[in-house]
């Protein structure tokens, strides 16, 4: 299906209510298929911050490719800030979390201590929706498009990928000026990458 923006919020319903459905046994075999995606992506950094999230509302699960990153790779998750912003800060199993305004877990630091987007050297970001294209549906709530906004002229930026099931895949978004792309997409059965 094509979906413009006027049908996104029948879509996100449909496709959040399809994943909802998804059997325990479906979600670990995907989790670890999407890490061994996540794994082999020639441009997946080997070093630096990399961050993922916090899984929430039957989004794909990132410990297992949490658990497998290089030792020189340290593991961050989104904060949510003020100002409408995404920054990150490094998390390791065990360390403190709060629950943010949406009950999301995140880490419980200093709002000095936490980093950039542009500080990254990947970003594993959960989504609703995407197309073979690496276009990108999420929540609604516009919270990564309005942190990646200044990336899109630097060099080197991070690279930008999206977890998710195969069967959130759509046939073709139409997106708006303020969506930011992706470089690619993983999911349990392919890896699909932007074409430049």
């Amino acid at each position: 299906m094509t979906v413009a923006t006027n049908d996104l919020r029948q879509l996100r319903r449909d496709i959040r209510a399809r994943r909802a459905a998804l059997s325990p046994a479906h979600r670990i075999a995907a989790a670890q298929q999407v890490a061994a995606r996540l794994q082999a992506l020639s441009a997946i950094p080997k070093a630096g911050y990399v961050a993922g999230y916090w899984a929430v509302d039957g989004e794909m699960p990132l410990h297992v490719w949490q658990l497998s990153l290089p030792a020189d790779c340290i593991y961050c998750l989104p904060v949510l800030g003020d100002d409408a912003l995404l920054r990150f800060a490094p998390w390791r199993s065990g360390d403190a979390l709060v629950a943010n305004r949406f009950g999301i877990p995140e880490p419980d630091v200093a709002t000095s201590s936490l980093l950039e987007p542009a500080d990254l050297a990947a970003i594993v970001m959960p989504l609703v929706a995407f197309d073979a294209a690496c276009n990108r549906v999420g929540m609604g709530g516009g919270w990564y498009d309005r942190s990646l906004a200044g990336l899109s002229d630097r060099t080197p930026r991070p690279l930008l990928v999206g977890a998710a099931y195969e069967l959130q895949r759509v046939d073709a978004l139409t997106p708006a000026e303020w969506d930011i792309p992706l470089d690619a997409v993983c999911t349990e059965s392919d890896t699909y990458l932007a074409t430049a």
